[in-house]
């Protein structure tokens, strides 16, 4: 008699969520560990004595007592870092049970409160894992979306007190695709870039942002028999529109922009629902002069955005100078 493949897979996914929720449930417990431990060691140190001297006395005493018995878990180091999880996060109540403590510990070194927020938030809401997460802080990724939002716009979005409803609330410039592996120098062809991103979709998609969903590579549209291919096609809920990206291995052209301008007049007029937004197109460029991109659209363009692409890791020092460029720009133009 031959088992039902039904239940043979009920009762496997059974298994394995159980795991699942077993390593989660282990996972807090050892979060929730850490968490006490330096809520008592905090204690101590603030029982009137408040020298300095004392608070690394009594790390090193504790290290010493604990290290030989429980690990490397308890040296100095950790101890602090423990001390640390309990100052920056003193309620046990709001600490994030999908969390695991490498999330945690990624979130320490992070000084500015809102910065670390954001982290939080979208880490909640986007079910990163802690390598996801660590991606997105190398990245910078709070950094590049002030570049085209003010800080209360960003921080609102993540607190889900404002809806994504332009382009340029989920668009960032730069694009990072380090996790590419392309060199930087290395002269390669639109059809290469395109063809590996597809084989790196989901972290393309991370880098991308919230509400992405993959339509179409090469999507063919013709106009009056003519044939045209729109490099890569994606929707976002979100937005409720679709997403057009044109890959340049090049500066941007006015042409560039004249193209994919084409591309999203035909889907607004052939492949938009009533219900949904108008397109938008994103060109991807190695390059761009911000006043040829005004220029060559219309005033009120709100559809047409062009974002610099880079496959290495931002540093921190640069994105700043950037953002503080970016902020004198608009400082100048309001003083007007």
């Amino acid at each position: 008699m031959e088992l039902n493949k039904s239940l043979i897979r009920e009762i496997k996914l059974l298994i394995l969520e159980s795991r699942e929720s077993a390593i989660r449930a282990v996972d807090h417990a050892r979060v929730l560990m850490y968490w006490h431990i330096g809520k008592r060691i905090f204690e101590e140190e603030q029982q009137g004595r408040s020298r300095a001297e004392y608070g690394t006395y009594l790390l090193k005493s504790l290290a010493n007592v604990l290290q030989p018995e429980f690990g490397s878990g308890f040296s100095i180091r950790q101890l602090e870092r423990y001390r640390q999880f309990y100052r920056l996060f003193p309620i046990a109540s709001a600490l994030r049970t999908q969390f695991s403590w490498t999330h945690y510990k990624l979130l320490l070194p992070i000084e500015n409160e809102d910065r670390r927020e954001y982290y939080i938030l979208e880490s909640a809401k986007n079910t990163w894992t802690s390598r996801q997460l660590e991606r997105q802080i190398n990245s910078q990724l709070y950094e590049r979306l002030l570049l085209s939002n003010d800080k209360e716009s960003v921080l609102a979005v993540a607190r889900g007190e404002k809806q994504q409803f332009e382009a340029k609330d989920i668009i960032k410039d730069p694009i990072v695709l380090e996790f590419l592996g392309l060199k930087q120098k290395a002269s390669y062809y639109e059809k290469d870039l395109e063809s590996t991103l597809i084989s790196h979709l989901q972290d393309f998609m991370l880098e991308l942002g919230n509400g992405f969903s993959f339509v179409a590579r090469q999507k063919r549209i013709h106009i009056d028999g003519d044939e045209f291919f729109v490099d890569l096609v994606f929707y976002n809920r979100l937005l409720q529109c679709f997403v057009l990206f044109e890959i340049k291995t090049h500066k941007l052209t006015h042409q560039d922009l004249g193209q994919l301008q084409m591309y999203v007049n035909y889907y607004d007029r052939f492949e938009k629902q009533d219900f949904e937004n108008p397109a938008i197109g994103i060109l991807l460029c190695t390059d761009k002069n911000d006043t040829v991109v005004k220029i060559s659209l219309p005033e009120n363009n709100q559809t047409i955005l062009a974002s610099k692409y880079q496959l290495y890791l931002p540093s921190e020092e640069v994105l700043l100078r950037e953002l503080k460029e970016e902020m004198n720009k608009i400082n100048t133009t309001d003083s007007k």
